[in-house]
């Protein structure tokens, strides 16, 4: 297995860290309704193509508020690994969980870029994992130190992707119908211009009736 082996939902591992209110407010280098909507989407691919997915917080109720709820109720059961360092890769809970998942592609979401992203990335690294950085569903304090961390990521030979490049390595081929519904439901809720383009078509094109939004 190798960066240039196209990651897949056999082979993958979902990974968001520290997406809490208090984390949020400091981001500075993209809007965080989009963050927010981007992270959202990012979980909800998972969910489609059953990837397994670990969430991870960091002093919750001392300092950081709980994980957002959006997130949280993409994966209802799914129960958060609650930690005290900056840094994921130095808790022993969250190793455990990621090597239990068997995967070796990790993609990793976090907030902030320059820390609770950079810090476990560069020790999955060296610790064998292929590392891939999610860097729309991730943010940091400014624009320089959420790029010059990414830099300094790919450096180290972690790989830069999106969110929607994510989904879209996942269902790949058209043709794949078992997911092309919900695939094509994200799209149209999440992707915002790619997405009234689906609902344009549908509805403009192939004279589908408009859809109900609840």
């Amino acid at each position: 297995m190798s960066i240039r082996e196209l990651i897949n939902p056999q082979n993958s591992v979902l990974i968001f860290i520290d997406h809490q209110p208090q984390m949020a407010f400091g981001v500075a280098n993209i809007d965080r309704q989009q963050l927010k909507n981007n992270t959202v989407a990012l979980a909800k691919a998972g969910k489609i193509f059953k990837v397994p997915t670990i969430y991870t917080s960091v002093e919750t109720e001392s300092f950081s508020g709980y994980i957002w709820p959006e997130l949280l109720g993409v994966n209802p059961d799914l129960k958060p690994i609650e930690r005290t360092s900056m840094n994921s890769w130095e808790d022993e809970a969250f190793v455990a969980a990621v090597k239990a998942t068997g995967r070796k592609k990790l993609i990793i979401s976090a907030l902030w870029t320059e820390v609770c992203l950079t810090f476990p990335a560069l020790m999955a690294l060296d610790a064998g994992y292929e590392v891939y950085v999610v860097t729309d569903t991730s943010g940091g304090t400014s624009v320089d130190a959420h790029e010059r961390s990414i830099d300094r990521m790919v450096q180290a030979g972690a790989v830069p992707v999106t969110w929607q490049q994510v989904l879209l390595e996942y269902q790949r081929d058209w043709s794949r119908k078992e997911t092309y519904d919900d695939v094509m439901s994200l799209v149209r809720e999440h992707s915002g211009a790619y997405g009234m383009g689906v609902d344009y078509a549908y509805t403009m094109v192939h004279k589908a009736p408009q859809r109900e939004v609840k």
